[in-house]
């Protein structure tokens, strides 16, 4: 798996973990499409032929910066259900929101809408491609087949004989869609969702706000209340992705970009900014490693004390990045001794994409049904898979994140971009839930301190706290790591446990694109982890 050197394209790129989708993108920048096109079209490929990590039922955010420097953000996050109320979930018999089936579909997938948000963007960027080109490759696979992936095989071999993978299988419409005649899907096997080939399609011709107010939107309106889903048509009806201004953080050498709340974006700037105040001087030392792990337990409280509904908000994350909020955050790490870290548990199945064009408009995305498969539950007029993230709710009123009616939930999800001093551009990110600030703190220091982009997505990576079942917060590493390190660690009061694999899933499926200024040359990489690929036009 190991990768030495980076793709180099001279005039644009796309990095994704599914090689078809990183196909895709790369076929639209040869037709002349943008960044932006390139995107929306790796998106709803990735949508198809990557179901347990995403679908069209999921959640989005983009992170887009213009040929001018101008950065601009879209929240593509929806909210929870009309009928999603705490007394809905009590006279269900719930005490706690369930993770799969029809009670865990309570949010409005927004996923598409940000598509569609971005499709104007695109257009005001010169973009002239027509959505039927752009939804080709979509329809295809879900109409012709598509080949599975090595990481959905995975995850089916991983859950094998539990009681996740049961409680999935129960879920109307899923056994039916994503095992092949009831046996475990296999790497390479063939499977089409004809349903979801015959909504593109419908797409394709009548609009993308067709899933919400539309022919489309009615069947999934329909079907989500025979199921008994707490989403109205309604709710469908008054959403709209909306646009966002991005929070950004300044470095010594480069500005950072990510997106405010309801996205954990604040943590990953906080991360960073701490980390640089450290004045740790060598990477992959046990000083770098040290120190991000300890920002990561600061900027998670933080994060879990401030972020919700960005229409909640009793504290400006703006003012949480000021060189004195982070200096003070810094000066509280202790390089000697590591801290105290309690951590809620969490899934992190997600997609990250990125996206740069031969004008230097870059595209940093994540799109995202939160658990594996999300709610599970698959829409039979639609073949449109629903997500889970309403999970993040609780049903106590005096929570964090209460369940409401309208209100957004907390997400893990969060697309980043740096802009360097000497005009690099730099769109990079990663899955994995409460792992996407960690392994994207560890890439972007990696490539600060000298790494070219293959060699630092495909470092090994450590992930701090629980994951995919396991009940201890320790702090995983995988097993390249220098035995000095590992020690060092220890010693230093981190509780290490070393996971036994050289590459894992559980580490997070990141990638990088970086844009160099003098000749426009773009290096592009996708994770080893995820199988993932990276194409662009002007050769590798």
């Amino acid at each position: 798996m190991h990768r030495d050197t980076t793709p180099v394209f001279s005039k644009s790129a796309v990095a994704a973990p599914s090689p078809l989708a990183a196909e895709t993108g790369a076929r639209v920048l040869e037709q002349g499409g943008n960044a932006i096109e390139a995107m929306i079209a790796m998106a709803a490929t990735i949508a198809v032929v990557y179901p347990h990590m995403n679908a069209m039922g999921g959640d989005g955010f983009w992170l887009i910066r213009e040929p001018d420097g101008k950065v601009t953000g879209i929240d593509a996050c929806g909210p929870a259900g009309a009928r999603a109320t705490r007394d809905f979930y009590r006279e269900s018999g719930q005490e706690t929101i369930p993770a799969r089936g029809p009670l865990a579909a309570l949010t409005v997938a927004g996923a598409v809408g940000g598509w569609r948000l971005a499709r104007e963007a695109a257009k005001a960027a010169g973009g002239r491609l027509p959505l039927p080109v752009l939804l080709e490759d979509a329809i295809r696979h879900a109409r012709e087949g598509y080949p599975i992936a090595e990481s959905e095989q995975r995850y089916w071999d991983r859950e094998a004989g539990g009681a996740t993978l049961e409680t999935l299988r129960a879920v109307p419409g899923f056994d039916a869609t994503y095992t092949l005649a009831g046996e475990p899907p296999r790497a390479g096997a063939s499977r089409r969702v004809l349903p979801l080939g015959d909504t593109l399609s419908h797409l394709a011709d009548a609009g993308l706000a067709d899933f919400y107010r539309g022919d489309v939107g009615r069947e999934i309106a329909a079907d989500l209340e025979r199921a008994g889903a707490p989403v109205t048509r309604a709710d469908l009806e008054s959403y709209a992705a909306r646009a966002v201004r991005p929070l950004g953080l300044r470095l010594a050498d480069a500005t950072l970009w990510n997106l405010p709340p309801p996205t954990q974006g604040i943590a990953s700037l906080m991360i960073l900014g701490m980390f640089e105040r450290l004045g740790v001087t060598r990477g992959d030392s046990l000083d770098h490693h040290h120190g991000l792990i300890e920002a990561v337990k600061r900027a998670f409280a933080i994060r879990d004390r401030v972020v919700t509904d960005p229409a909640r908000l009793d504290a400006d994350p703006d003012a949480l990045l000021t060189p004195d909020a982070i200096a003070r955050e810094a000066g509280a790490i202790d390089m000697a001794r590591a801290a105290a870290f309690p951590l809620a548990a969490d899934h992190g199945d997600t997609i990250w994409m990125g996206a740069i064009d031969d004008s230097g408009r870059a595209v940093s995305y994540i799109q995202s049904v939160y658990w594996d498969y999300g709610a599970g539950l698959v829409l039979p007029a639609t073949g449109v898979l629903w997500q889970n993230r309403g999970m993040s709710f609780s049903l106590d009123p005096a929570a964090r994140n209460p369940l409401q009616p309208g209100r957004k939930p907390f997400h893990t999800l969060n697309p980043a971009l740096a802009v360097f001093n000497d005009g690099r551009v730099m769109s990079y990110g990663c899955m994995g839930g409460d792992g996407q600030p960690q392994t994207q703190a560890q890439i972007f220091t990696r490539y600060r301190f000298g790494m070219d982009p293959a060699a630092a997505v495909d470092a090994p990576r450590w992930l701090l706290g629980r994951t995919w079942g396991q009940d201890s917060t320790t702090l995983k590493l995988e097993n390249r790591f220098d035995p000095d390190i590992v020690s060092g660690l220890a010693a230093r009061g981190q509780v290490v446990e070393e996971i036994g694999m050289p590459y894992a899933d559980l580490l997070g499926h990141a990638g990088m694109l970086v844009r160099h200024s003098r000749d426009g040359h773009i290096a592009a990489t996708h994770d080893p982890r995820a199988g993932g690929a990276a194409r662009g036009t002007g050769g590798a």
